[in-house]
């Protein structure tokens, strides 16, 4: 052999060392069952035959000339190099777009017109033994390329500009790992064929494809940032570079969102810190249905599943499907447990228009008052309306949409006004008056509470800093404060910041704390509160007996006043034992020497009955709804003229 034949004998080794390393690496990750993966094994399978074909022909070509057998042995080489290489760029083509996320399974026809060249060129290398058109042996056994072999090389050239262009087309649904991966690749083997073309005897092009296929084996095909390691499951990354791939490409396709509504529930019933017991068993349910790769977790008890090539109506049933799952019992080791889910089934493009889209969709919290199982269709308007009322929010401070109202409370011994309570409006001119229930819950989602908790506070120390609300004796205005907000840096020095800013007595201020809300963090609240309560404001607790607080949260917190919520006392009017709660509530924070507020007074009776208890102050439709700052001017002159 001379000096040529060695170093092409060392490429084709070189080659399938590279590709054989790939072909382990895919099998060991076991990511082998997507039509990707599979086109990516045959790619590199390709590499690996051509690489022993090209190596046994190099051997055996110096013994061509004296010996029929070697001679023989050549030709098979090369004929099995050509039958299988001429197969490698309509594949990689095929695989540019798996990765890309068209969908392949198109009309017969349409596939067709794309494998034509592939088809044209594979049926002249098949032939090439009888015809010689690709290539032949003269009569000294040398090997000559025909003009047949030159079609291949335009096909390939079609392929490979396919492929960019395909590449182009979805850029924007691709990560920049696969970008250059792909860019990385066209560039690598457009090189070794180029230099192959020119010199025959470089013999670059299969250790340029292998070195290549290599580089896609570890950015794409090695999938270690979009799943999570532990449970195999494609996280909340992996979704959103599918759905884009797919909304580009205009795919159709089913996706399904799976809420646990009692996650919390596995940990406590198994006693287990554990975070991926629940999607491991629920995982292992949805392969049951759909492949691995179709399954997504984006939030702890979050999954959503992908159901491709499938109408409106086939998506529902798999949704029923889930549900009547989530009516029977799940195991987690020796713990039987039912799990409470709720089902969104959407259609992309029909319904999901856009990655955002759906993700708002996974991310919404369920509406409240909901009872369905499964919710699809006309059930997903709720989407529409998180999103106007998010938009609204989002432009009430800059249209100076928000506007503060107020809802005086009285002293119960003599009905005598006392202060007021500040309430936050949003009248946005395309929905209308928006309540705070349904967007301050939107707004602490989205970042916004605060400069609304910020608005509310302003105006606030603006109307008090004018005097009007202690010339008719209001002693204090109670402001919800977001405990969101309260948890920020600096907190304490931003409030005093305002309040100094328009120089009011700070007693005058009552902020305002939701029970539930105090109970989450006792430590953080509790120096929050002495440091302002420091200052001169203070502090009630809102809505006591409706979250999970006690009087824990009230000797902790230091309030002042107590609210009691309003359902505590329409319960006492209809029951015994609602009557027995709201006593013995009152009883316990008297007993801990806080002023008591009751909420929800609409009748006299109820006046008498709480009376008979000696609470401090009334709040409620008996005596005024919350109303505009100039209305409440109005009231509180007529009380005070009264």
């Amino acid at each position: 052999m001379n000096e040529f034949a060695y170093f092409h004998i060392a490429l084709y080794a070189a080659a399938f060392m590279i590709s054989t390393t790939g072909l382990i690496f895919t099998f060991i990750q076991q990511r082998t069952d997507k039509l990707q993966n599979k086109i990516y094994i045959f790619l590199v399978a390709i590499v690996a035959l051509n690489s022993v074909s090209l190596t046994v022909s190099e051997i055996a070509a110096p013994l061509r000339m004296d010996s029929s057998f070697w001679f023989n042995v050549v030709r098979v080489a090369e004929y099995t190099y050509f039958l299988f290489h001429t197969a490698l760029c309509p594949m990689f083509f095929l695989y540019v777009q798996c990765v890309c996320g068209v969908n392949i399974h198109m009309p017969l026809k349409k596939n067709l017109a794309y494998a034509s060249l592939f088809l044209i060129t594979e049926v002249l290398t098949v032939i090439d033994p009888l015809t010689g058109w690709v290539y032949y042996f003269d009569e000294q056994r040398n090997f000559t390329r025909n003009w047949a072999e030159y079609l291949i090389y335009f096909a390939a050239i079609v392929y490979f500009g396919m492929s960019i262009f395909k590449l182009l087309f979805t850029w924007n649904a691709l990560t920049v790992k696969r970008r250059l991966a792909l860019i990385y690749f066209f560039i690598l083997v457009i090189v070794g064929v180029a230099l192959q073309f020119v010199d025959i005897n470089l013999k670059t092009e299969l250790f340029a494809e292998a070195l290549a296929l290599l580089g896609v084996m570890t950015a794409i095909e090695s999938e270690d940032d979009r799943i999570d390691v532990d449970t195999g499951i494609y996280n909340r990354k992996a979704l959103q570079t599918d759905l884009s791939s797919y909304i580009i490409n205009r795919a159709h396709l089913q996706l399904i969102c799976i809420k646990v509504t009692n996650a919390d529930l596995v940990g406590r019933a198994t006693g287990s810190d554990n975070p991926d017991l629940l999607p491991t068993v629920v995982s292992a349910y949805l392969r049951t249905l759909v492949p691995r790769f179709c399954i997504y977790s984006t939030a702890p008890g979050t999954f959503i599943i992908t159901v491709m090539d499938g109408d409106e109506q086939k998506g529902i049933d798999v949704a029923t499907t889930i549900s009547n799952r989530f009516e029977k019992v799940w195991h987690f080791g020796d713990s039987e447990l039912v799990l409470g889910a709720v089902i969104m089934a959407a259609s992309v493009p029909d319904r999901i228009k856009s990655t955002n889209e759906a993700l708002y969709m996974i991310d919404c919290p369920i509406p409240a008052g909901n009872d369905k199982k499964v919710l699809s269709g006309r059930d997903l308007d709720y989407l529409m309306r998180r999103s106007a009322v998010e938009a609204a929010v989002n432009r009430g401070l800059d249209q100076n949409n928000f506007e503060v109202y107020y809802q005086p409370t009285f002293s119960l011994i003599d009905r005598r006004l006392h202060g007021a309570e500040a309430l936050i409006r949003l009248h946005d001119p395309e929905l209308g008056q928006v309540f705070p229930d349904e967007f301050i819950p939107i707004a602490e989602q989205i970042g916004m509470i605060d400069a609304i908790d910020d608005f509310v506070l302003r105006e606030v120390c603006d109307f008090i800093s004018s005097g009007i609300p202690m010339r008719y004796g209001v002693e204090s205005i109670n402001v919800n404060l977001s405990v969101l907000e309260c948890m920020q840096p600096d907190f304490v020095e931003h409030i005093n910041s305002i309040t100094n800013e328009y120089d009011v007595d700070k007693e005058r201020i009552n902020f305002e704390i939701t029970e539930s809300v105090a109970a989450s963090d006792y430590e953080l609240l509790s120096s929050v509160v002495a440091a302002l309560k420091a200052d001169g404001f203070r502090f009630a607790m809102d809505d006591y007996g409706t979250g999970y607080s006690n009087m824990r949260a009230i000797f902790l917190l230091d309030f002042d006043v107590v609210k009691i919520d309003k359902s505590i006392l329409w319960s006492a009017e209809e029951s015994e034992l609602g009557r027995i709660i709201l006593e013995n509530s009152v009883h316990m924070i008297k007993q801990m020497k806080r002023e008591i507020l009751v909420e929800g007074v609409e009748t006299e009776h109820q006046i008498d009955m709480l009376s008979a208890l000696s609470v401090d102050y009334l709040q409620g439709f008996f005596f005024s709804k919350p109303i505009p700052k100039s209305e409440f001017i109005s009231l509180i002159s007529h009380y005070r003229a009264g």
